[in-house]
């Protein structure tokens, strides 16, 4: 089987076919030279369409994916919460339960003085000598106002450790902090002091919440 002869391709001519145009009378070129316009004219409507049209479009086709995957996760994400609904209303039902126990562990503002004859039955009634109960500046907190109370009591410790089991046992939330217990000087009996700071803490009611927010809107627009 002969194999088949490539034409050969003069290059000489093809250069000097681009010799000599005339810009004015394009129909008598030669056909390298109009073909090479028509290339590069049809290389330069690519480019100007890339640029002026194809560009945009791209960047607005790239963006819509991206709004699309966005959406895509949005939804998967709240499928899965649609089908925890139920779970998620039985937990805040929980919560709500579990907050208001805490809540009404908390005294209201006439409840206090009772917590604080408490405190100090309690103390009394394990034979607890009190030489100091001085209540100090309330701290109001979020939703609540914690009460500190200075306390210095005379005793053994076995009776300390007794007061501190009953403070723990109120039906109130009541705290001791800062506790130091050293020998008492004054006494030969080899009685002990403790110093500590009892806290208590009540809720705030509807007035001071409502006097607490305004308090901070006011203080918020001030800043502004």
């Amino acid at each position: 089987m002969k194999a088949v002869a490539l034409p050969s391709i003069d290059f000489r001519a093809v250069l000097r076919d681009f010799q000599n145009l005339n810009p004015r009378d394009v129909g008598a070129w030669p056909v390298a030279p109009r073909l090479a316009v028509l290339l590069g004219l049809f290389v330069a409507i690519l480019l100007a369409g890339w640029w002026f049209v194809w560009l945009d479009q791209w960047d607005a086709l790239t963006k819509k994916q991206q709004a699309e995957e966005r959406l895509r996760q949005e939804f998967v994400t709240k499928k899965k919460e649609a089908v925890n609904l139920d779970l998620y209303i039985q937990q805040l039902n929980e919560i709500d339960r579990s907050f208001g126990a805490l809540l009404k562990q908390l005294p209201n503002k006439s409840e206090v003085e009772s917590l604080l004859v408490e405190i100090n039955q309690a103390g009394m009634g394990r034979g607890l000598q009190f030489e100091l109960f001085k209540p100090g500046a309330e701290q109001v907190k979020d939703f609540y106002a914690e009460l500190p109370i200075n306390v210095r009591l005379t005793g053994n410790y076995h009776d300390f450790g007794a007061f501190a089991g009953d403070v723990g046992k109120l039906s109130r939330i009541v705290t001791l902090n800062n506790i130091s217990i050293a020998a008492n000087s004054q006494a030969k009996d080899g009685s002990l002091v403790m110093d500590a700071v009892t806290k208590t803490f009540r809720y705030l009611d509807e007035e001071e919440l409502a006097a607490k927010k305004k308090a901070a809107q006011a203080a918020k627009g001030a800043k502004k």
